[in-house]
Order: structure tokens, then C-alpha cells, then sequence
């Protein structure tokens, strides 16, 4: 009796371990089937849904970039600020010198059509983005990408001003000999922290920097310098500019700029008289005619320097980023406005008609590197007594040249 309670016992404890075994087989079974099942849908997410949308966005994608540069040259200009055939050269042009390579998805050519769009009407990321079916990480990688290309070209893109000749006929710089070209600043409106605010406030009372540029007699830019705090006078920023390693050259003897009186008369930089009137606006129809030498030298003056106003008007009507103030940090900040002066170079060379320049034209009417080591260059924006006489030697000239008919 005690034998088979004992075996009854052992048989009941065998089949207990049977049906353990069994619940924690089935128990493994089902966790490493629901473990496949949900691999399985990673793996067909992965497979099919990720490339659906990729390539559902295709289309829209290459029916933006057609209408972009592909439908007409007002297209083109409207959102590009350029025609089809100067967005082609800019195209080819980096993608030559090897600064910008295809993506595996984004070609050159809307990389730099991202970029132009930022420029000319300051989108923002997330507007780019929507606008070209990209995710905002992939607009600001080749924005970036875009701008340093560009500024590697700066030396391509800034031009070698040309002297006025002795035997040049346009009654606008043919009193200027040796002339070359008119130099100013402009105020251009950024965001900076609260902290340097103050630096960054000019005398209008606006945060901005302060840029110096240059420019030929074709509103071509010379030299650019970008980046000075607002409050700084204009003569503090060509002093630097001046004294740079790599800075404004300007060669001694008979050759200089046309600047307003926010500089000195010195060598190199031919000042108006002061006391005298001087804007355009001044001598307008309406008006009196010159009385004397220093009058008819700063009517000139001021209509061979205005040059480089209009220059500015071109420059700001083309790229709306630099009518009001960005979120970039400051040094990206000047990087886009040299970038707008370089390509606002490219363009000038490369489209026969600018629209803008003929409205700005149309306002006014209505109200290769060279080699230096051997030449000598301006380094002080002092007054120059020098350079004073000879601006009355040349005011004489005009006024004889005005007494005698000589227009």
C-alpha cells in the first residue's frame, strides 16, 4: 500500500514537471512569435512606408524646381532675383571649381535655389521647407553649404576698378581723371543679443552694422566690409579697413574715390567742399545754376558719387535679407550680407538687363587680381593740405570749363 501511494506521489510530481516544461514552452513560443511579428513590422515599415513618402514628394519636388527656372526669365527673377540663363552660369560656375557637389537627393541646382530664396525675400526655414518638400534639417544644411561655396569665390566675384581714361566723354566722370569710383557706407538692420545692443545702435537709433563698400563706375562692388558695430563713424571703419593684412588698397598718386563729408579730403579719397550745397536734390531743374568754382565742383562731384547710392538702392531692392534684421547669429549674418554683395556682382556681369537697376533709375530720374608689391598705398584718413589745393585746382578747371560753355 505504501509502495503504490509512493509511486502515485513520484507519478503525480513527473506529470506537474510535464505541464511546467509545456506552459513555459508555449509561454517562449508566444513571446518569440510576437517578438517576429513586430520586427516584421518594423522591417515592411521600413521597406515600403519611409519610401512611399519619399517618393510620393518627388513629383511635387521637380514641378517647383521647373516652375522655378523653367517656365520664364520673370519666373526666374521674381523668386531668384536673376534670369534663367545667370541661375545656369551660378549653377555651373560652383559646380566647376568643385564648392558644392550633388547631394544623393538635392541637386546643385536647388540647393542654390533654396539659398537665393532665403536672400532675396528672407524666408524663414520652416517656409523653404514647406515650399521645396524637404525637411528643415536638409534646407539648413545646404544654405550653409551654399554660402561658404560662394564666399570661397569672393575674389572672383569683386571686380579691379578701372581709372577714368583722359580722353573719356561721359559728362558724368570725365572731369574725375584717375577716378576710381565712389566709396560710402550703409546701415544694415541685424538681431544681436540685448547685451551688445548698445554697440550695434547707430545714430538713428537702429541695431544694424555699419558696411563699408566700393564700388566702379558700373555699380560694380570693389571692396566690401561688413561686420562693424552701428555706433562706429565711418572714418573709424576705413581707417581699418585701410590698415588690414588683406584690406582696401587704394594706390597713391593720381588715382582715388568720390566720398561724401563723413571722411576727410586726403589722399586717395576727394571730399565736397563743406558749407556748399551738395545734394542731388539741390540742383535739381528748379533750382539755381553754380555762382562759383566750389559750387559747380560739388554738382559734379555729387552726381559722379551717386554712383554708389544707387548701388545700395540696387542692392537692397534685389535681397530682401538685408531690409530687416535676421535670427542667424551674427557672425552668419555677415557672411549672407558679403554674400549679397558678391553675387549682386555675378548678376551685374552676367544679365544684360537688371529690372531693378531701371526702377532705380527711374526713382532717381524722378527726384583678376593685380599685382601690388611693387606700388605704394594709402594708409591714413587724415586731412591732407596737398590733397586739398589739388581739389581747387580741379574746381578752377570746371569752373572755366562751365564759364566757357563747356557743359
Amino acid at each position: 500500500m505504501a509502495n503504490r501511494i509512493v509511486k502515485s506521489v513520484a507519478a503525480l510530481q513527473i506529470a506537474e514537471e510535464v505541464v511546467l516544461n509545456l506552459q513555459f514552452d508555449v509561454i517562449v513560443a508566444i513571446m518569440l512569435y510576437m517578438r517576429s511579428r513586430r520586427r516584421g513590422k518594423r522591417v515592411n515599415r521600413l521597406l515600403t512606408r519611409a519610401p512611399f513618402q519619399r517618393l510620393s514628394r518627388i513629383p511635387e519636388q521637380v514641378r517647383h524646381m521647373n516652375r522655378l527656372k523653367g517656365v520664364t526669365d520673370i519666373a526666374c527673377f521674381d523668386n531668384l532675383r536673376m534670369d534663367r540663363n545667370t541661375f545656369g552660369r551660378l549653377c555651373f560656375l560652383l559646380r566647376q571649381t568643385g564648392e558644392l557637389v550633388d547631394g544623393n537627393f538635392v541637386k546643385i541646382e536647388e540647393q542654390i535655389a533654396m539659398f537665393l530664396g532665403v536672400l532675396a525675400h528672407h524666408k524663414k526655414n520652416r517656409v523653404v521647407k514647406f515650399d521645396f518638400w524637404r525637411s528643415g534639417f536638409t534646407v539648413s544644411k545646404y544654405v550653409h553649404a551654399v554660402l561658404r561655396a560662394v564666399l570661397r569665390l569672393h575674389r572672383s566675384f569683386l571686380v579691379v576698378p578701372e581709372p577714368v581714361p583722359e580722353d573719356y566723354d561721359d559728362n558724368r566722370w570725365k572731369w574725375f581723371k584717375g577716378c576710381l569710383g565712389a566709396l560710402d557706407g550703409t546701415y544694415i538692420n541685424i538681431q544681436v543679443p540685448n547685451a551688445d545692443k548698445p554697440r550695434y545702435r547707430s545714430r538713428k537709433g537702429q541695431i544694424c552694422t555699419n558696411t563699408l563698400a566700393a564700388c566702379d563706375r558700373r555699380m560694380r562692388f570693389v571692396y566690401v566690409l561688413a561686420g562693424w558695430e552701428g555706433s562706429a563713424g565711418d572714418s573709424r571703419v576705413l581707417r581699418d579697413a585701410l590698415n588690414r593684412e588683406n584690406g582696401f588698397k587704394v594706390p597713391k598718386g593720381i588715382h582715388y574715390y568720390l566720398c561724401d563729408n563723413g571722411y576727410a579730403n586726403n589722399e586717395g579719397f576727394l571730399t565736397p567742399y563743406k558749407g556748399v550745397r551738395y545734394h542731388l536734390k539741390e540742383w535739381g531743374p528748379a533750382t539755381e545754376a553754380p555762382h562759383n568754382a566750389r559750387e559747380i565742383f560739388n554738382m559734379r562731384h555729387t552726381r559722379a558719387r551717386n554712383v554708389i547710392e544707387r548701388a545700395f538702392a540696387v542692392l537692397k531692392m534685389r535681397w530682401g535679407i538685408l531690409r530687416s534684421a535676421s535670427f542667424y547669429p551674427v557672425g552668419i549674418q555677415t557672411n549672407l550680407i558679403l554674400a549679397c554683395f558678391l553675387l549682386h556682382n555675378f548678376i551685374r556681369s552676367e544679365m544684360e538687363s537688371d529690372p531693378i537697376e531701371l526702377a532705380v533709375e527711374h526713382e532717381v530720374g524722378n527726384g583678376i587680381e593685380e599685382d601690388v608689391h611693387e606700388v605704394d598705398f594709402v594708409t591714413g584718413v587724415d586731412p591732407s593740405q596737398g590733397w586739398t589745393n589739388a581739389r581747387d585746382a580741379m574746381s578752377a578747371t570746371m569752373w572755366a570749363a562751365y564759364v566757357g560753355g563747356d557743359a
